[in-house]
């Protein structure tokens, strides 16, 4: 629940998460880690799926690394994450987790305007209402966000805003939801140097003022149900959506242009039923997508003679892929004992491809000459199509021996198929990428336990991925990659006194590799730890009402040291942030609210990195407030 929040960035809700790392980056960005180290990577997002009322913000095949700013996360009525290896529920690219944001819904809360101001003239205007009705209602929200950034040259606007339409026709409902977002970024680059992040003279600065974002999205969804019985009911989603950026390509020698889309459209259909005995949903998933690219670079590289030839100006990429996902999925719940419940899922899924090259084959310049040293970095394929058929299954047991408390274990087996940059967006002569569907097996126990004063949640896991795509030491992509892990996640609640509450969440992980692989220029040896993988990371809350009127909570974040680079020879030391909440409701339609971030002023970098013999870093931002007033109408 994000009540009370106020959020800037979706990082700050995800603190709250055990297992779960959103590692913000310039602006808007970020990268995930859902039981994972952080991934990175043109098809890494493909390990996580992000929905919107459980429809996927993208299709099959074509995820974007920094999704979550597709979503208004500012205003969502939750966030759900569902942590390991989830295919059997939601398809192919809940490899690793699921994050499922749920949009302001219709209810009787009054319309409501607020206004928060922060330093490097960030100014966030949020307005939300709508009206209810004994047949539905509708509810709009609207999120708008202007600031020059904390870095040189790195400010962004962005909106955002959701429409949800609830009503009834015959023996339907309906719950419709329509959503767009609209983000212009000036993106920051790493600061590079020896623990660059603590230096003052390097850490707001920004090596990549040329940089930029820009990104748009709609989506159109609708949840139709109509109950059959008083036991079942069909649910059907279809939904449409449709999506645009271009991103300047500020890490790579020549910084190309890539500009992406897609316009694609899908249908969820499913039969549940609730049964004395039995609970069982049926279902079927179909997709169907358009997706574009197109890479371009303007003006010569500069810098040695290979990059200069390897990477010459004009058209890189120039492709266009058409997709179509099919799936069949169940889902049953035996109760076989008033305490005992006995659960199995399935899905299989196929997903097809159908690549087009808009351009010239090879690896060539775009008037058809060759480079030099061996030819052109970026390889055009010739048209093909591809298929991959994948299962995805899970089993587990429930055990609840009183009211208050339950017992869990479960075992499941998740996939993804390669995404359409790593099988179509080839280099170094490479004409086929012979992919198959990266897979992870999981086991995990755990319990919960409850009442008025407080809860505990404990989960123990294993997992194993395997056939994890890679790019080798030629710049191939191949399926070569194994990782495993283990650890364990807690979240605890504690309301002691009437005014005081606590809260602690917290993960203790170990990701290793199980392979071994020279990748050029950097080794991976079977046990190395994974890099940007921290074994201890965790927050912790204590909330205080000192007067009804007053809220406040102080916020401790703790990142555990972690390795930079997969040979493990470069470290990142780790932090500890402290934040402060207050919520002042001083009239009886208004409040003020203040946060301060890391109240310490404490130098930490959001994310520490070695490439190319470099420590690389995007530096965490210093102490700062942010005023918020709020009016309700």
């Amino acid at each position: 629940i994000l009540d009370g929040l106020g959020l800037v960035h979706p990082n700050e809700a995800f603190v709250r998460v055990p297992g779960v790392w959103i590692s913000r980056g310039s602006g808007q960005e970020h990268l995930t880690a859902i039981r994972s180290g952080v991934l990175t990577g043109p098809g890494a997002c493909g390990a996580f799926l992000i929905t919107e009322n459980g429809v996927p913000i993208r299709p099959a095949g074509f995820c974007n690394v920094n999704n979550l700013f597709e979503v208004n996360v500012e205003q969502a009525s939750a966030v759900e994450v569902v942590r390991g290896p989830a295919g059997a529920l939601y398809g192919g690219n809940a490899l690793l987790g699921v994050i499922n944001v749920v949009a302001p819904r219709v209810d009787d809360r009054p319309p409501a305007l607020a206004f928060e101001l922060g330093p490097w003239d960030f100014r966030q205007l949020q307005g939300e209402g709508g009206v209810k009705t004994e047949r539905g209602g509708v509810r709009a929200a609207v999120n708008v966000v202007d600031t020059d950034g904390w870095r040189t040259d790195t400010g962004f606007d962005q909106q955002k805003g959701s429409f949800t339409w609830d009503t009834a026709f015959g023996d339907w409902t309906a719950s419709t939801l329509l959503s767009a977002t609209n983000l212009d970024q000036n993106t920051g680059g790493f600061v590079i140097g020896e623990k660059a992040y603590q230096d003052d003279e390097l850490r707001d600065t920004n090596p990549n003022p040329e940089a930029y974002r820009k990104a748009q999205a709609v989506r159109l969804s609708s949840e139709l149900v109509r109950s059959l019985d008083a036991d079942s009911a069909l649910v059907v989603t279809p939904y449409l959506r449709w999506s645009d950026m271009d991103f300047l390509q500020h890490f790579l020698p020549g910084q190309p242009l890539e500009q992406n889309g897609q316009t694609s459209g899908g249908v969820i259909a499913r039969w549940r039923n609730a049964g004395e005995r039995l609970d069982w949903t049926v279902g079927a998933h179909l997709e169907y997508a358009d997706t574009w690219l197109k890479q371009t670079q303007d003006e010569p590289t500069v810098g040695p003679p290979f990059l200069v030839e390897t990477r010459p100006p004009g058209t890189h990429y120039d492709y266009e892929v058409t997709s179509f996902l099919a799936a069949g999925f169940y889902d049953l719940s035996w109760h076989v004992a008033p305490t005992v419940d006995l659960v199995h899922s399935l899905r299989v899924e196929r997903l097809a491809y159908d690549y087009e090259n808009q351009w010239l084959v090879g690896n060539t310049r775009d008037d058809g000459t060759e480079c030099g040293f061996g030819g052109c970095l970026y390889t055009r394929p010739a048209d093909r199509e591809d298929t991959f058929t994948d299962v995805a299954t899970r089993v587990g047991v429930e055990y609840r021996p009183i009211e208050t408390a339950r017992f869990w274990a479960a075992a499941a087996v998740g996939f993804r198929a390669p995404q359409s940059t790593e099988l179509y967006r080839l280099q170094a002569g490479q004409t086929v990428a012979d992919l198959e569907s990266e897979s992870v097996r999981g086991l995990e126990a755990g319990l919960e336990a409850g009442d008025a004063e407080g809860s505990v949640s404990l989960t123990a896991f294993v997992q194993r991925a395997e056939d994890l795509v890679l790019n080798d030491a030629d710049r191939f992509n191949i399926t070569a990659g194994e990782t495993e892990s283990h650890g364990v996640e807690f979240a605890l609640a504690w309301q002691p006194l009437e005014r005081h509450g606590f809260d602690l969440v917290g993960t203790w992980a170990k990701h290793t590799y199980a392979f071994d692989r020279d990748l050029g220029g950097e080794g991976i040896e079977s046990g190395n730890e994974v890099d940007t993988a921290p074994r201890w990371i965790g927050a912790a809350h204590w909330r205080f009402t000192p007067v009804e009127a007053l809220r406040l909570e102080l916020e401790a974040v703790y990142m555990d040291e972690y390795w930079m680079n997969a040979s493990n020879t470069v470290r990142y030391e780790g932090h500890t942030l402290f934040n402060l909440r207050a919520d002042w409701q001083f009239a009886a339609q208004a409040s003020l609210g203040v946060r301060v971030f890391n109240l310490t002023d404490e130098r930490y970098a959001e994310r520490a990195d070695f490439a190319f013999g470099n420590e690389r870093y995007f530096p965490g931002q210093p102490r700062r407030a942010h005023v918020a007033l709020r009016v309700t109408f």
